[in-house]
């Protein structure tokens, strides 16, 4: 007969669905239990140490700048208090003792830090009762829902089942692709019958191609897994537990022993079969309690309780069980309770080190049934991606609409995967991204502007065939819904692209479209009165659209329509001639910046491998716009957009930096620019520029400027003046013809080498004391 089956805490349960039908679910559970059985769980949100010297910077109405320094000098470390900062930053504890306005605010703040701020909804919590709910707890009613005004942990207490129903983006992702794979393919796709062994797509993983792929898509993830090189399911599992804070100290570990086992060492050889799988490291809290049981001696239900109290860090606990793991544990009859690992025959010392070893992890220790299920997912996603590409990115695409930066990140993951992207049309688009011909066709619901009801009258038009013209377009949009048609909307379909294929130009299209729709208006409410003209025949053999002539807008016009109506360049991108100068410039990607502070994947544990705040970075791009300012002291500053090949990024420039650079700072120029990162849990990322440098400036051409004559001294201070203008990365070598010396000038006077830099040069110097080569 098997161990008897202990309950020592409280069940709940966490269920993933397609986030599309979320609702749904919940919807059945109130139908099944009934409505005066079934709740949301409110939470409270607290005052945390960042966010209390900020709400407390507003109320104290300080500068934005001066709270904010503050406020990074608090460590985003988990549990971090504003008190304990005070121990361990060195720059806040030298602005809490020197400032007196910086002392009462983070007294103020420590004074409120801890307090609840607001309430919310819990973003997946049910609760379930047997009899009315309100015979547990009391209710309140917000825009959001009914909720308990218990939160969870009390509800726990109480002894309510909670469940928690959470909608994953990545279930209704492999929903669309099956879906796409059947209308395009024919095939009834069944992950029942596939294995999990298949080597191409471990190949895949092992060679980081895993944009897209749940919980494996950071660029912190896909480092570790270029060294890991899973080929195996179980190394899928350990990957997702250990790439999380504290565990992530084993990952070198881990990855040594998977590729050399001789490197494997047992603190005692009765953790073989525990920690075998994992290349001797603890990985999951499963592991923990086989432990605690198998050599300790412990049930399971005790097992649980000491994994509970390593996970919440109960010291007195911990130690407390320490004794008893070590030693076992006996009652007043002599009755063995716990028999201890050395009644197990484990010596005392390697007891201690193995009860060390596992408070060290318990702190961040992982489930594996539920790593094991992420990686099932992953594992199905990378599936797809591998064999049916074309459909897996559309269905990406199109979970992740609302986000510019990530579409033009899988964008330029399809390009990768030379899979075309093309532009929406009203011909062929549906609501959602789709396959078209091995191609992605853009979904209308992308479309700044369109509505839903719009594009389903467009779907629903086209049943009766394609439209032949801009006109018919209109007409019979009006004829399916009247209410649906509006000037705004159809000059964002204009301007994206999505009337192309109606043979007018976008210019033709812009110059007749709101006299043709108040055309069609017209003739409708005529028709509509019974006003009929004899001439009403004859527009069927005319040109109806009756466009002007007029020549197509420049490229570069129409990338920045596109832009503007999608949030993305489809046909082109105006950094392309650069792309390969970009690339071996830049530090660092937009996308690797967004990507890596909020992973794609949801559920993540969103670990900032790298990237931090006040990093240093170089990053090329162009700039999208850029809006002066004048601080208080009357000097100019700038606040800068900053586009490169897949988003943009906000770049401040302070004013010694604006003066310096300020030549270089003009609306559609491509720029290199150096600075520190500045990431914040409430804003958008930020570069705090440093330097600035033309793209021309990094082909580090040599340039060489020979000094003539007797007056070295003055030649060489003219020289200097004239360099200083125009800051860059190309050398300067000074050639003294009297002396026959050449030097190298400081890396502070080298010199963008742009072509106007250097006829400047020329006309200052001659054309025979200035070469470049």
């Amino acid at each position: 007969m098997g161990e008897k089956w202990e309950i020592v805490s409280n069940t709940y349960l966490s269920l993933y669905f397609c986030y599309e039908r979320r609702e749904e679910v919940i919807e059945y559970v109130v139908k099944k239990y009934g409505s005066d059985r079934v709740a949301q769980i409110v939470t409270f949100g607290t005052m945390a140490a960042r966010g209390a010297i900020r709400d407390v910077g507003r109320a104290m109405d300080l500068p934005y700048g001066e709270v904010d320094y503050i406020a990074k000098q608090i460590p985003t470390d988990l549990g971090m208090t504003i008190e304990k900062a005070l121990e361990v930053s060195s720059d806040l504890r030298n602005s809490y003792e020197t400032s007196v306005q910086t002392k009462r605010l983070v007294d103020v703040a420590m004074a409120v830090e801890g307090l609840q701020r607001h309430t919310s909804t819990h973003a997946a919590g049910v609760v379930i009762s047997k009899e009315p709910i309100t015979n547990y707890v009391p209710l309140l009613r917000n825009k959001e829902a009914i909720s308990t005004q218990f939160n969870m942990t009390e509800l726990e207490e109480i002894g309510l089942l909670k469940m928690d129903f959470l909608g994953l983006r990545t279930l209704t992702v492999i929903r669309d692709t099956v879906n796409l794979i059947k209308q395009n393919h024919g095939i009834d796709l069944d992950f029942d019958k596939i294995t999990f062994d298949d080597p191409k797509v471990f190949e895949m993983f092992a060679k980081a191609e895993t944009l897209g792929i749940f919980q494996f898509e950071s660029p912190g993830m896909r480092a570790f897994l270029k060294e890991l090189k899973p080929n195996v399911f179980e190394d899928l599992i350990a990957a997702n537990s250990l790439f999380r804070p504290g565990p992530m100290n084993q990952i070198p570990t881990f990855v040594e022993c998977k590729h050399d086992r001789s490197k494997i060492t047992y603190i005692h050889n009765s953790l073989e079969d525990i920690l075998d799988v994992t290349y001797s490291c603890i990985v999951y809290q499963e592991q923990v309690m086989k432990i605690v049981r198998d050599i300790g001696g412990y049930s399971m239900g005790q097992a649980d309780l000491v994994r509970r109290a390593m996970g919440k860090k109960k010291m007195d606990v911990m130690e407390r069980e320490r004794k008893n793991f070590i030693y076992g544990q006996v009652d007043e009859s002599g009755k063995i309770i716990t028999r201890g690992a050395i009644r197990n025959g484990v010596d005392e010392v390697s007891a201690n080190k193995i009860y060390d070893l596992m408070i060290d992890f318990a702190n961040y220790a992982f489930n594996k049934s539920h790593s094991a299920a992420y990686a099932v997912i992953a594992y199905r996603t990378a599936f797809l991606k591998y064999y049916y590409p074309v459909e897996f990115m559309a269905a990406q695409i199109s979970s992740i609409m609302g986000n510019v930066n990530t579409v033009s990140l899988y964008i330029q993951e399809c390009k990768r995967l030379n899979i075309e992207v093309l532009p929406p049309d009203v011909n062929k688009s549906f609501h959602k991204f789709t396959v078209d011909n091995g191609r992605i066709r853009f979904g209308l619901t992308a479309v700044k502007n369109v509505g839903i009801n719009f594009i389903s009258a467009i779907i629903e038009s086209r049943r009766d065939g394609n439209f032949k013209s801009f006109t018919d377009f209109i007409e019979r949009i009006e004829k399916v819904d009247s209410n649906v048609m509006n000037k705004r909307a159809v000059e964002s379909l204009i301007k994206s692209g999505a009337l192309d294929s109606l043979n007018l130009k976008r210019t033709q299209l812009l110059a007749i479209y709101e006299k043709i729709i108040d055309r069609v208006h017209s003739d409708k409410k005529r028709n509509i009165e019974g006003q009929f003209s004899i001439f009403d025949n004859v527009v069927e053999f005319e040109d109806k659209d009756n466009a002007p002539d007029l020549k197509e807008f420049p490229q570069e016009i129409l990338l920045e329509m596109e832009k503007e109506i999608l949030g993305i360049y489809i046909s082109g991108h105006p950094l392309e001639p650069f792309e390969k100068e970009i690339s071996s410039i830049s530090t660092i990607t937009t996308a690797e910046i967004y990507e890596s502070l909020v992973d794609i994947s949801e559920e993540s544990s969103k670990p900032l491998v790298g990237i931090r705040d006040g990093k240093k970075i170089r990053i090329a791009g162009l700039i999208l716009e850029k809006k002066n300012k004048i601080t208080k002291n009357n000097n100019m500053m700038a606040f800068m957009i900053i586009e490169d090949m897949y988003g943009v990024i906000e770049t401040i420039v302070f004013p010694k930096t604006y003066e310096k650079y300020n030549s270089l700072l003009n609306e559609g120029k491509v720029i290199v620019v150096e600075g520190k990162l500045s990431l914040s849990e409430v804003e958008e990322p930020k570069i705090i520029c440093e330097r600035i440098l033309s793209l021309e400036s990094f082909k580090k051409d040599n340039i060489y400027i020979k000094v003539m004559g007797d007056n070295i001294e003055k030649s060489i201070e003219d020289i200097k003046l004239a360099l200083s203008r125009h800051p860059g990365e190309s050398p300067v070598y000074i050639y003294i013809e009297n002396k026959k010396q050449t030097f190298l000038s400081d890396k502070s006077l080298w010199i963008d080498s742009s072509p106007h830099v250097i006829l400047e040069l020329k006309d200052k110097f001659g054309d025979d004391c200035v070469k470049m080569s």
